[in-house]
């Protein structure tokens, strides 16, 4: 690809660089932060080639663009004049959206610079623990170079995470970082061959021996090795006494004397109240998800595993990222996240069948990288470009990673470490000696499950229409499957290669399907208006049934027109009479003259409202312009749903 060419045209359709407030991306998305996202050109980056598809979620514009990504990103910093960060020089004001919003956001800058080095370092403790597995003393060489250079981060990671909370809350980053410094500091942690002087809080699960005080206060010595959450509250604690004193200090001296006198006020207050107080916190936020998990692990696994697709479209999985990298620091294991090792393995497979089962060409095409993608735990080239615009294998491969969640409840599965994704995530669930116990076993019965149900439940199913470009065999069985007694396919018999698939129409919705020849409206009953067909809808929504642009909007919003782009002209016509509603109980989310893709949602309908004001919900699909074109054949299915193939137009 041209990256520079991608890079130029996505800052021009995000409303430029004055609009964008700051840069990052995580494994697959550009991340943007932009003063007015109302500025973005949504639709058209969600077209463009080489851009998968445009999440819009907690504060953040994010552009999906698949594995390539930092590609991309390298190239729109460069071709946009920004930092070697992503971030402009602009202060990140205006609105905020919602706390829950605030936090999501804060979660996720915070822990996305990381999450590569994590995950690596993660592999690096399992390649140690495989060695040791293998029988490989835990005094060789080998063993302690590789285990330092995985557990050397993660002992660390306050350190790590004071720099990007630094960026976060405003704070200077090294002035963070040496709040961190002090808080992993050796000498910091319990002393030994010392007595106690008095025991705080005895007999709790807060007990603390004190061996020294400060100004005649108790320092609770603790170890911060690992932990997230007292850094977080330090970093923001130094971020309000730096901000004072900047503006208190004079400025001959304010090079030197601003990171003095924050680590002279931080460092004291984190040791004797901040951290403490954090980490018993943290340990019985562990603690309690611990103690749900434990009241159904299958029940558990059922949520997380059939509702992790959902939460990582929507950027929420960065709630609970923290939560196990916490279980992982103060329990030495983590069962939160175990559950959902299937879920990766389910879109997968979901995959694999699309790839088998497809007509089209081109999803066929897109199927390969994206089936090897996930195997690697990359799955948004999967969902965005495939699963989710197909709607059902989306909706099956969660299901298939509810069923894999139930069963890593089954077995408590359990991690010991923080690991790759996909098939790069098995090491961890070797114990935390090393030792392959069942817990191994059962990490790759999960991934198999997950991958199982999500191919036999995609296989089994029907294979939604994307793009309309079926192989040439669909048209020619097509034509040997229509009514023998059609006058036209008689005409089209004797000279059988001259004829030729136009377009083939998906179902616009939900719903059981009706012979245009049972429609209570004689003008649509008798095709005078068009062949067609009819659906009654069981869901009050219509989506695109193919790439089109729409040429007709009634002011009712009960029926709607779409020019395909090979020509086709179809009707959408809700109910029968519907017009006499004026416009009440319909909802349009497209406008006349609009350009809208395959599976997008035009209109929603209240069903209920229409039958009881009286009226007939039965929707005919029409081909208005059908006398063009030698015929229309319509799907022989009882019940529909939206994706599902209706018609083949025949030219």
């Amino acid at each position: 690809m041209k990256y520079e060419e991608l890079a130029k045209d996505i800052l021009a359709h995000i409303g430029g660089k004055e609009n964008v407030r700051s840069l990052a991306h995580c494994i697959t998305r550009l991340r943007f932060k932009l003063v007015d996202e109302s500025k973005a050109d949504t639709e058209y980056l969600k077209k463009r080639e080489g851009i998968v598809t445009v999440i819009q979620s907690g504060g953040q514009y994010q552009v999906v663009i698949g594995n390539h990504v930092p590609d991309v990103y390298a190239a729109v910093n460069a071709v946009g004049g920004l930092n070697g960060g992503g971030e402009v020089e602009a202060e990140d004001e205006g609105p905020k959206g919602s706390i829950f919003n605030q936090f999501i956001d804060m979660i996720s800058k915070i822990f996305q610079p990381i999450l590569g080095p994590l995950a690596a370092t993660g592999m690096l403790k399992g390649v140690a623990a495989l060695l040791v597995a293998a029988g490989m003393s835990t005094t060789d060489g080998a063993y302690v170079l590789i285990q330092a250079a995985g557990d050397g981060f993660f002992n660390f990671l306050p350190i790590f995470l004071a720099y990007t909370a630094s960026k976060h809350f405003k704070m200077n980053s090294f002035t963070a970082m040496a709040v961190a410094a002090a808080m992993v500091y050796p000498g910091m942690v319990n002393p030994a061959g010392l007595d106690p002087l008095y025991t705080l809080f005895a007999g709790t699960i807060f007990e603390s021996p004190i061996f020294m005080t400060f100004l005649g206060l108790p320092v609770i010595m603790m170890s911060y090795a690992s932990s997230v959450v007292p850094i977080l509250l330090a970093v923001f604690l130094g971020s309000k006494v730096e901000a004072f004193l900047k503006k208190v200090v004079p400025d001959v001296v304010k090079l030197f004397m601003v990171p003095f006198l924050t680590l002279l006020v931080v460092v004291p207050l984190t040791i004797l109240f901040v951290g403490p107080l954090s980490t018993w916190a943290a340990t019985l936020l562990g603690a309690g998800v611990s103690w749900v998990y434990n009241l159904s692990p299958i029940v558990a696994g059922a949520v997380l595993g059939g509702g992790w697709q959902v939460f990582v479209m929507f950027g929420l999985h960065w709630g609970l990222v923290p939560i196990a990298i916490n279980n992982l620091a103060t329990q030495g294991y983590d069962q939160l996240l175990a559950t959902v090792l299937g879920v990766s393995f389910a879109q997968t497979g979901a995959v694999l069948a699309i790839m088998l089962k497809t007509k089209e060409a081109k999803v066929k095409q897109l199927s390969i990288p994206a089936f090897i993608s996930g195997l690697f735990g990359v799955t948004e080239p999967a969902i965005y470009g495939i699963t989710l615009p197909m709607k059902r294998p989306f909706q099956l491969s969660c299901i298939a990673g509810a069923i894999s969640g139930v069963v890593a409840g089954i077995f408590k599965l359990t991690s010991y470490r923080m690991g790759g994704l996909g098939v790069f995530s098995f090491p961890s669930y070797l114990e935390a000696n090393g030792a392959m116990s069942f817990n191994f076993w059962a990490s790759l019965i999960v991934s198999g499950v997950g991958l199982a149900a999500g191919f036999l439940l995609v296989f089994f199913s029907k294979i939604p229409v994307l793009y309309g470009e079926t192989e040439t065999a669909t048209a020619t069985t097509a034509a040997t499957t229509m009514n023998t007694n059609s006058v036209v396919v008689e005409a089209m018999k004797k000279d059988l290669s001259a004829a030729a698939e136009k377009d083939l129409v998906a179902s616009p919705m939900i719903g059981e399907m009706v012979v245009l020849s049972d429609v209570p409206d004689e003008a649509f009953a008798t095709g005078a208006l068009g062949k067609g067909i009819a659906i009654r809808p069981t869901v009050g929504e219509v989506y695109a049934p193919a790439n089109a642009t729409v040429t007709l909007l009634f002011p009712t919003q009960h029926a709607i027109g779409l020019t395909t782009e090979n020509g086709t002209e179809i009707l959408i016509h809700v109910g029968m009479d519907t017009v006499q509603l004026n416009g009440e109980g319909f909802t349009s989310h497209v406008q006349q003259g609009d350009k809208v893709v395959a599976g997008q949602l035009l209109l929603e309908f209240d069903i209920d409202f229409i039958q009881k004001a009286g009226y007939e919900i039965i929707t005919p699909i029409i081909v208005t312009n059908s006398n063009d074109y030698l015929d229309v054949i319509t799907t022989k299915e009882a019940t529909l749903t939206d994706g599902d193939y209706l018609m083949t137009v025949i030219a």
